[in-house]
C-alpha cells in the first residue's frame, strides 16, 4: 500500500469532507439502520451548515487520511467546550475516526487513532475519550485494544432512533506524569 498522509481538514475542503463524512458512516451503519433515520441523519448531519460550523470552531479539528491525495477516512477531534459532553476541559474527545470499508483492516483507522493521542500527549492532556455505539462491536474491539475502558453512557440519534454509546476513556496523566503505553 502507498504511504498513507495524515492532514489536517481547512474550510476549503468542506465538500471532500461532507462526501467522505457521508460515504463512511453510510457504509458503516446502513445495513443496521432504518433507510429513513440514515436519510435524515445523513443530511443533517453532514450538511454544508454544520460542517462549517464544525470546521469555525477552533476547539475542534479534523484530518483526512490520503492515499493518493484522495480521502480515504477522517477523525475529527474536540477539546474544550466543543467536546459534545462536559467531563473535563483538559481531555481530548475523539468525536469521529471513519474509513472507507475498503480500507477497514489496514491499519489506516490506527493511524488516525495515534494522531488523535500524539495531539493530546502534546497538549498535555489528562485523558482521551470517546462514545461509540454499544451495538458496534468492531469499534468497540478496536478502542479495547489500545487501552480504552467503558465509564459510562450516553444517548444518541440517528434521526428518530435513540441509541446508546458507550463512553470509553485512555488515561494519559496521572499524578502529573505521562504514562508511557
Amino acid at each position: 500500500m502507498e504511504q498513507i498522509i495524515i492532514e489536517r481538514v481547512t474550510a476549503a475542503d468542506i465538500k471532500k469532507l461532507q462526501e467522505i463524512g457521508r460515504t463512511t458512516f453510510f457504509e458503516a451503519f446502513e445495513e443496521v439502520n432504518s433507510e429513513k433515520n440514515m436519510k435524515d441523519y445523513l443530511e443533517k448531519g453532514f450538511s454544508e451548515e454544520k460542517l462549517k460550523g464544525e470546521l469555525s470552531n477552533q476547539d475542534s479539528q479534523f484530518y483526512f487520511a490520503l492515499l493518493d491525495g484522495k480521502a480515504i477516512g477522517y477523525l475529527k477531534i474536540n477539546i474544550g467546550q466543543a467536546q459534545t459532553e462536559k467531563l473535563n476541559l483538559d481531555a481530548l474527545e475523539i468525536e469521529r475516526i471513519y474509513l472507507l470499508k475498503a480500507f477497514y483492516g489496514q491499519k489506516v483507522g490506527q493511524l488516525l487513532f495515534q494522531k488523535a493521542i500524539d495531539i493530546a500527549l502534546d497538549m498535555q492532556a489528562s485523558y482521551v475519550w470517546l462514545g461509540v455505539w454499544e451495538e458496534n462491536y468492531r469499534a468497540l474491539r478496536f478502542y479495547e485494544k489500545n487501552g480504552f475502558t467503558p465509564f459510562g453512557k450516553h444517548k444518541f440519534w440517528l434521526g428518530g432512533d435513540e441509541q446508546t454509546d458507550l463512553m470509553m476513556k485512555k488515561v494519559l496523566v496521572s499524578d502529573n506524569e505521562l504514562k508511557v503505553s
